[in-house]
């Protein structure tokens, strides 16, 4: 197997490498955290300005025409600075939502204004009840004249505050829990009878609960065909695991050879600690679990550039658990073999850690997802 990068898509990498190493010290991103939006808009300018807003897109549509690959290289480089534009809401999960459902017209509409920045998206799939079920819906979609009326709330929905326009998954018909019967619609975000409530994650992202009552929408507002949202719908979630995946792998590589260098500098009883054996061993185990993680994130992710195949789910329920199961061990020792600054705010070791925590709850937990490989 192939694992070189292209020529563009080393230079895609250079160009997200050089956007972190500029804007995203720490210093930065906790101004950023603490703002209006949560996120720059010079930055998120600037993205689209450098092309990776148009990443998912055909070349009909002035777009990139990437694949999951291209995806990953970006969101690893994101990973690696903890970068707060909304990428993966509007472009992975809403971008991704629209190339493989969105007809010409919706096309022509959205995709020019997500291009270049003036529209954001996102993706509201997940119910209290839900879990981390796709398919158990409760908010419906009830035909009424020649459109429908959306009633239910959505949970955890990624950067709602900022977004024009939100992709809701919502029952044209059959049970709570059937996967036929789901249907997709895009909703402007300040359509009547939208309300946000909007909050910060403990990761300093932003994120929503979006109650949707009696909100009113045409025919065009449906997203591929009625009733048959859920293929459409976990494709996107796949992809969503393996962004975030690529994600939580930048921030590995950041905690293990921050701990590392930490443990060169930091002495004790005379010597560095990275003398001592134990703690030796420790961190070559680090190194070997974000090894191990990168492994089958590029196993998974060629796996599903190919085709939605059984073995490509079965690589993205073990590369999720994986990842999560992974993503704890090295964040908990990098915490530990800090001591106590691993603690602390001023140093960017805790960030990453409670940002992989929040990636291990996104689209299924560790759990979760041993338990889907296994069946």
């Amino acid at each position: 197997m192939n694992f070189e990068l292209s020529e563009e898509q080393q230079m895609l990498q250079d160009s997200v490498a050089r956007f972190v190493q500029d804007n995203y010290e720490l210093e930065n991103r906790t101004r950023l955290v603490a703002s209006k939006t949560g996120f720059s808009e010079d930055h998120w300018k600037t993205i689209a300005e450098l092309g990776w807003l148009s990443l998912p897109f055909g070349e009909a549509q002035g777009g990139f025409g990437g694949n999951q690959i291209d995806t990953m290289v970006v969101m690893e480089q994101i990973g690696k600075g903890l970068v707060l534009e909304p990428f993966f809401a509007s472009v992975v999960l809403g971008g991704g939502a629209l190339k493989r459902a969105a007809g010409d017209a919706q096309l022509a509409e959205l995709v020019p204004g997500i291009i270049d920045g003036s529209r954001q998206l996102t993706l509201a799939w997940a119910e209290e009840q839900a879990r981390f079920d796709l398919h158990d819906v409760t908010t419906t979609a009830r035909a009424d004249g020649d459109g429908f009326v959306i009633n239910g709330t959505k949970s955890m929905v990624p950067n709602a505050e900022t977004a024009s326009h939100i992709i809701v998954s919502a029952r044209t018909s059959g049970g709570q829990i059937d996967e036929n019967g789901i249907s997709l619609f895009i909703v402007a975000a300040d359509a009547d009878g939208v309300t946000r409530e909007n909050f910060p994650t403990v990761d300093g992202l932003r994120a929503s609960e979006v109650i949707f009552k009696d909100v009113r929408i045409s025919a065009d507002a449906l997203l591929g065909e009625l009733d048959a949202g859920y293929p459409v719908l976990r494709a996107v979630a796949n992809d969503g695991i393996l962004a975030l995946a690529a994600e939580a792998v930048g921030c590995m590589e950041v905690l293990y050879k921050d701990t590392v260098a930490y443990t060169q500098e930091r002495e004790q009883f005379d010597h560095p600690l990275s003398d001592f054996q134990v703690l030796q061993h420790r961190m070559v185990e680090m190194f070997m679990e974000y090894e191990q993680c990168k492994s089958l994130l590029y196993r998974a992710t060629l796996e599903a550039a190919q085709g939605d195949t059984p073995e490509a789910q079965r690589c993205v329920h073990a590369l999720k658990h994986l990842i999560g199961k992974m993503g704890i061990f090295i964040g908990e020792n990098a915490v530990q073999l800090h001591g106590g600054m691993g603690m602390t705010e001023e140093l960017r070791i805790g960030h990453y850690f409670k940002r992989l925590l929040v990636i291990d709850a996104q689209f299924g937990n560790a759990d979760y997802h041993l338990h889907q490989f296994a069946a």
